[in-house]
């Protein structure tokens, strides 16, 4: 069977890179791309790199021009994608890349984004842990799944096997990401001009407002009810504590996010290793390396790929997990790919890689 495509926000960074990875997947035909302002004008003239889908224009995102699909991929701002898929109720599976079906705590969504909330979908990051699985059995046959924001996947998958295990203490995570700035999608603003961003580092979102803050709690809350530990009077994510810092550093693509947690007592060197040996040691795209060894964002750069090192500090008593994506495609396109695969029962890996390009 082959499966009708629409692509909103095709002009955008992460709408170009769904059409990059769905260009070469043999189950799928791209049939329809939008747009908003650039409406009506040639995919190619936005999108040059993607040559083999030269054919196809820019139309209007609207519920009509979008519905009549088998699959919709949705790579719209936060705010935005909710006025569709409320529309979009007889498409097979829906797929938003924004923020908007990804929180389950309305005070979290009001607090961080605003506007109306809408209701949570299926979280599209296979293999994190969660309720002793993992979360690539909830999408197994699901309609509607919400793609992660790629900072918040990063982090979620370096702490939630510690998590998990209950080898790490939650309520003092520390974690600092070097970022490119497509991440921030293609809208022109001053901050992420080359002349702002080359030869420069610049921190942004300080002291606990970056908004992927919500999205990594509730991630590694699912982890911890693993373990048995919540009560019925907990909050999911109570206890769950993080300070958050991105860098912005002058890479267009890429996420390396350094997280430390404390080792939870009694926590030996091994039993440590061994939570996150058992969460991905037979895991396709997350990768944890050897003994000694750290990723560089390089090592992943237009891979669905998250390469994690781990590293034990006694000195400190902390736990410190180093991992690499390339944030356009295991951060948010290759995620969703890769989610929409599971979903349809097709093979989990077609269409993405684990091979990177380099130099």
């Amino acid at each position: 069977m082959t499966y009708s495509v629409a692509v909103s926000g095709a002009s955008g960074y992460a709408g170009g890179e769904i059409l990059r990875i769905l260009a070469a997947h043999p189950d799928v035909e791209i049939r329809t791309v939008t747009a908003h302002s650039n409406a009506g004008q040639p995919l190619i003239q936005h999108q040059p790199h993607l040559r083999s889908l030269a054919h196809l224009s820019l139309e209007q995102t609207t519920p009509d021009v979008l519905a009549g699909h088998d699959i919709v991929f949705l790579a719209l701002p936060h705010g935005q994608s909710g006025q569709y898929t409320d529309a979009l109720g007889d498409t097979p599976l829906v797929i938003d890349a924004g923020a908007d079906h990804r929180l389950e705590s309305v005070a979290d969504w009001d607090r961080f984004y605003g506007g109306d909330f809408h209701d949570p979908w299926v979280y599209g990051v296979p293999e994190l842990p969660v309720a002793g699985s993992k979360q690539r059995d909830r999408l197994v046959g699901a309609t509607r799944i919400a793609a992660p924001g790629c900072n918040a996947s990063t982090v979620s998958l370096s702490l939630a096997p510690g998590v998990a295990a209950g080898v790490i203490d939650p309520s003092d995570i520390v974690t600092v990401l070097a970022v490119g700035p497509s991440g921030a999608g293609k809208s022109l603003k001053t901050n992420l001009l080359a002349s702002e961003v080359l030869g420069t580092a610049n921190p942004y979102a300080v002291g606990g407002t970056h908004r992927h803050i919500p999205e990594i709690r509730q991630a590694l809350a699912a982890a911890r009810r693993s373990t048995g530990s919540e009560t019925g009077s907990a909050t999911p994510d109570e206890g769950i504590r993080i300070s958050f810092t991105p860098v912005l550093v002058p890479m267009s693509r890429g996420i390396l996010a350094t997280s430390t947690a404390p080792i939870a007592p009694g926590a030996t060197d091994d039993e440590i290793r061994a939570a996150w040996e058992a969460a991905y040691g037979d895991e396709t795209f997350v990768q944890l390396l050897p003994v000694g060894e750290f990723p560089r964002t390089a090592d992943v750069l237009g891979a669905n790929t998250a390469l994690m090192g781990l590293a034990i500090d006694r000195a400190a008593n902390r736990v410190v997990v180093v991992t690499a994506v390339d944030n356009l495609v295991k951060g948010t396109a290759g995620a969703a790919v890769q989610s929409m695969n599971i979903a349809l029962g097709l093979a989990e890996g077609t269409a993405l890689t684990v091979n990177g390009v380099a130099p």
